[in-house]
């Protein structure tokens, strides 16, 4: 076990965790909401550094990221545990495990280690993913450092649920974060996933600040958060407080784990919300977890033409060159090889 950073101790050896805007108190013997940080006789524990549960090489399209090192490698890795409890989690029996089974199932796994899987893999990038990086923060800014310094870039995939100062802390390391914005609503985010969404707008406004380069994701779920109306919402949010710049991925749900009185989202309401961030001023609107012919291409936003153009997770076509058009000489924004 290691220490936690970001928590106060109080009075009969009780804490409270500041790593994120649940802001636990807990007494000693007791865990907090991601359940893996736990009061031991007033010391705050982290109960998973070093405990991988998942590694992989992905493509980085899988996160998804379109303009951050496209047709690249990410090592990716996740320990047990999330401080969100979404109904629909496709990743719960990791996400919630310490919550559902009372286990912590892991590798045991040291910084040096990842780094070095992420070179012998030729991978550009760490992806601190699958579960919610915030959560596993001593280990992850343990390794982003390390990865740093060998020249490798790093980013979060991730609910955007953190306090502002260990965000900080960890910006000089962190070259990009995938954010969910799964709702517009306050209510959406205390029924479905057990928080709060101003904390995640407030996050992803201090990480523009902070130069991370920064994608937008939206699970589209029918009846839930499909409105026009909260489409709009967030389509005119990311373009004025976060940039039109910004890509907004917009994917579809199928069900999942306690939430399978949903249908799927069709086709038409992802190329609808498409739409409407188109028209809202953003220039990358992609749709996701359905094909749809062109929608996750990207354009050029000054002469139009498909400069990435994309199959799955595969790069067919890429004529950006040094973060610019081939074809117009366009700004292009983004992290480019």
């Amino acid at each position: 076990m290691k220490e936690a950073l970001f928590y106060q101790k109080l009075s009969e050896q009780k804490v409270k965790c500041e790593l994120c805007p649940h802001n636990c108190l807990i007494a000693s013997g007791k865990r907090g909401v991601c359940g893996v940080r736990e009061n031991q006789e007033g010391t705050l524990y982290s109960l998973v550094y070093g405990k991988v549960v998942s590694s992989h090489v992905d493509p980085i399209e899988k996160k998804p990221f379109y303009h951050f090192l496209p047709g690249s490698w990410a090592y990716s890795l996740a320990t047990v545990g999330c401080n969100f409890r979404c109904l629909f989690c496709q990743n719960w029996e990791i996400s919630q495990m310490p919550r559902e089974y009372h286990q912590i199932i892991s590798q045991e796994t040291t910084p040096e280690e990842v780094v070095a899987e992420a070179l012998e893999n030729e991978c550009q990038s760490i992806s601190y993913t699958y579960t919610e990086p915030t959560i596993y923060f001593e280990f992850a800014y343990d390794c982003a450092r390390l990865a740093k310094g060998k020249g490798i870039k790093n980013n979060f995939v991730t609910n955007g649920f953190i306090n502002p100062a260990p965000l900080e802390m960890i910006a000089p390391y962190l070259e990009a974060a995938n954010v969910d914005l799964k709702s517009f609503r306050e209510d959406y985010y205390k029924k479905i996933c057990g928080a709060k969404l101003a904390p995640v707008l407030d996050t992803l406004k201090l990480m523009r600040k902070l130069k991370i380069w920064v994608e937008v994701t939206t699970l589209v779920i029918p009846g839930l958060n499909d409105s026009s109306e909260e489409l709009k919402d967030m389509a005119h949010f990311i373009k004025n407080d976060l940039g039109d710049d910004v890509p907004w991925h917009i994917s579809a749900f199928f069900p999942h784990y306690k939430m399978l009185d949903r249908p799927p989202t069709p086709a038409e309401t992802l190329m609808r919300a498409r739409e409407i961030g188109m028209e809202a001023g953003l220039k990358y609107v992609y749709t996701g977890n359905i094909p749809i012919p062109g929608a996750e291409d990207t354009y050029c936003p000054n002469c139009h033409k498909p400069i990435i153009v994309r199959s799955g997770f595969s790069i067919l076509k890429n004529v950006v060159k040094e973060g610019k058009c081939s074809y117009c000489g366009a700004k292009i924004s983004g992290v480019w090889q």
